[in-house]
């Protein structure tokens, strides 16, 4: 067995104009965007960039060669594939970590930093650890050979695909591709759409997650059947948090629908994907599918959080209505006795020393009554309605 090539990838929302920008970037370190030059500037030393270019294929792209090896091809949907070559089983873990820790301390670095301005990814999404699907490119290997490497790595065969031109083994997030009849070409463009096959899917697969944490701690909060006056705002905040959280990731989840659909009318066209239509034309209908379902599932939860933010919000100002209506009657009082004073002396009033202790005994009764009114609206419950649903999968 000759191990030829390993393949790592990911991708995330990009259009043309960031294309143009990433190649800026990458040609000389500099960005027209209010960014440190400084940074950008080390940024760029730290890619070790060889050459970068820009070329048309089906989508526009930049084929970028790096000082260490590694080829790297960022497409103007953003999809970004790494490769480098790999002639021995050896070294070829090394190998993986070396293209991992490039796109995990280099190139995605670099890239955060700049689209570091505009809407933000949400924290429940950025911190995400990304577990990136290795493709590694063999040619004239046996079963056994293939059992081995899987086995080298704690990988179990999950899918077998035999075809004239190629054989194509997968694991958990291993992929093995015995070429032999086909080219290095043909093989990397199969790669490169499997890849965006599977971020699509993983994508979709975690705004799924999100919805359900999501759900899961508004209902905690709605189902108390009641609450404390001061625990109300602090409900009403993380709520308006999570309805913050979900008009950034609805956005997201909406531009999707337009680079499914151009990658499909891609695949379908390419005759270097002939071969492997079979394996990727059906995936992209039901990415479709599974991106209407989420989409749908989504509205949910908005709806949800926006009617769990009302109900809070009605609660915040019962209980404020309340202490305001509590320190009224108090301050009225105070007042009351200050005019019956006044219209029960003949004499006008004069500074005394009594008079300021009385004074300052009425302010400090004012300042009780209010810590009282607070402390008894804090403590008080409000019952929370809500209509019980049987719960469906989800």
């Amino acid at each position: 067995m000759q191990i030829k090539r390993v393949y790592i990838g990911g991708w995330f929302q990009r259009t043309t104009l960031h294309l143009s920008e990433m190649y800026d970037f990458l040609r000389e370190g500099t960005s027209a965007l209010d960014l440190n030059k400084a940074k950008l500037l080390q940024l760029h030393t730290d890619l070790e960039v060889l050459s970068a270019n820009l070329k048309l294929d089906d989508l526009e792209y930049i084929a970028l060669e790096t000082k260490n090896g590694i080829s790297i091809k960022i497409s103007e949907d953003g999809l970004i594939m790494l490769d480098k070559e790999a002639n021995d089983a050896d070294v070829l873990e090394s190998d993986i970590k070396s293209l991992t820790d490039y796109y995990e301390n280099h190139l995605s670095p670099a890239f955060g930093y700049l689209f570091s301005l505009g809407a933000p990814v949400p924290k429940e999404l950025a911190n995400i650890k990304t577990i990136y699907p290795y493709f590694v490119v063999v040619q004239h290997a046996s079963q056994e050979d293939v059992g081995a490497l899987l086995e080298k790595f704690g990988e179990k065969k999950y899918l077998e695909v035999a075809h004239e031109r190629f054989d194509l083994f997968r694991g958990d997030k291993f992929y093995l591709i015995n070429e032999k009849r086909e080219t290095d070409e043909r093989v990397g463009r199969f790669i490169e759409e499997q890849i965006f096959v599977r971020e699509f899917k993983g994508q979709l697969h975690r705004y799924l997650n999100l919805h359900r944490i999501i759900w899961e701690r508004i209902a905690e909060s709605k189902e108390r059947g009641s609450i404390s006056g001061r625990e109300v705002g602090g409900f009403h905040d993380k709520i308006e948090g999570y309805q913050k959280t979900i008009n950034l990731i609805e956005g997201r989840i909406n531009q999707m629908s337009a680079y499914l659909a151009t990658r499909e009318r891609i695949v379908k066209n390419d005759d270097r994907l002939k071969d492997f239509l079979g394996l990727l034309e059906y995936r992209y209908e039901a990415l479709g599918d599974t991106l209407s379902y989420v989409k749908e599932i989504w509205g949910m939860t908005k709806n949800y959080v926006g009617s769990a933010l009302d109900l809070f919000t009605s609660l915040q100002a019962q209980a404020t209505q309340n202490s305001v209506k509590n320190l009224t009657v108090v301050t009225s009082m105070g007042v009351g006795a200050t005019l019956i004073g006044l219209f029960t002396t003949a004499a006008a009033p004069q500074f005394t020393d009594f008079g300021i202790e009385y004074f300052l005994i009425l302010v400090f009764i004012g300042y009780a009554a209010n810590k009282i009114t607070t402390w008894f609206y804090g403590r008080k419950s409000y019952k929370i309605s809500e209509v019980a649903y049987d719960k469906d999968i989800k």
